[in-house]
């Protein structure tokens, strides 16, 4: 079942293919350059076909060989590691579920997994659907590594928006009895800015963390559980060998509000934030940076254009 688009929704996809010119990026960035690159998959890395382009890998590369680690940070569940894995060459730190599932590839070992427990799972919903009214829920299953990697269990109705394995499941039967990465929560009637702006005038964040990814529902994750906090665990693990590293070192990439905790930590850090042609206005308003759209190799215009000041040295 397909749903109608909400009037006055953003579009992501008006920008993927925008072309921006960096101007001077000397300028912009003075002495700093990143010790390390934090980017999201969908909208961001990836083209709308889900795929890294030629170049873009060609730049991962480049900054790798130059020692700079290359992270990726994403809403994707542990079930889709190996997409993820495969857009990051299958090294590296990834970051998934939007921070609850943290993985060292090269390890094939899980740094990170936080779950929530059924019954504040359902007092959330609860209070939500109080002020939203009646939603469709699915749900990233639980924390404890086998069953994550299970397919996702989706209420029928809730129109999820990839083609991959599901559990269709009655409302009743949808949330498991142990504990959940995220649940994903869809109105028929609201679009996922005003869901997510009712929502969070009911929970409390000590409670749950509330975000979006631009896919028409929103995401409810166990407290303190954001990209920041994810990409917090790589940038330790990667300070093991590089020491002092920071979120003020990260040069990061996004699109959609669920960056938002990233752009703003590394930007308070003073680390540098770049914003796609085709990010969310919260998003652009946040980042300092700005590149092209995600078909138009965004990530890899500006990661050349950086790596060229070290080159020249800028």
């Amino acid at each position: 079942m397909s749903q109608r688009p909400v009037r006055g929704a953003f579009v992501p996809e008006s920008g993927v293919r925008t072309v921006v010119e960096l101007g001077d990026l000397a300028a912009q960035l003075g002495s700093w350059r990143p010790r390390l690159v934090a980017s999201d998959l969908d909208g961001t890395l990836l083209t709308s076909s889900g795929e890294v382009s030629a170049r873009t890998r060609a730049a991962i590369e480049a900054y790798r060989a130059a020692g700079i680690p290359v992270v990726g940070v994403t809403g994707r569940g542990p079930r889709l590691l190996d997409s993820v894995s495969a857009a990051l060459g299958g090294t590296g730190i990834a970051v998934l579920a939007q921070g609850g599932y943290v993985v060292d590839l090269d390890r094939t070992e899980v740094l990170r997994t936080v779950g929530m427990s059924r019954e504040d799972a359902t007092a959330v919903i609860a209070a939500i659907e109080g002020v939203t009214g009646e939603l469709i829920v699915a749900v990233e299953d639980a924390a404890e590594q086998a069953e994550a990697l299970r397919p996702l269990r989706v209420q029928h109705g809730f129109d999820w928006p990839y083609p991959e394995p599901a559990h269709l499941l009655p409302r009743h039967e949808v949330l498991p009895v142990g504990a959940v990465l995220k649940v994903f929560l869809r109105s028929s009637r609201l679009g996922e800015d005003e869901l997510l702006e009712l929502a969070r005038g009911v929970v409390d964040p000590a409670v749950a963390e509330l975000t979006h990814a631009g896919l028409g529902f929103i995401e409810v994750l166990p407290p303190g559980v954001t990209k920041a906090s994810g990409l917090a665990v790589a940038l330790e693990h990667h300070a093991l060998t590089s020491p002092g590293l920071g979120f003020g070192d990260v040069l990061v990439f996004g699109d959609m509000p669920n960056d938002l905790s990233t752009i703003e930590a590394v930007t308070a850090a003073g680390g540098h934030a770049v914003a796609m042609a085709n990010a969310h206005p919260a998003v652009l308003a946040a980042a300092a940076g700005r590149t092209s759209g995600s078909d138009a190799d965004g990530v890899a215009r500006y990661l050349e254009a950086v790596l060229a000041l070290g080159s020249a040295g800028v």
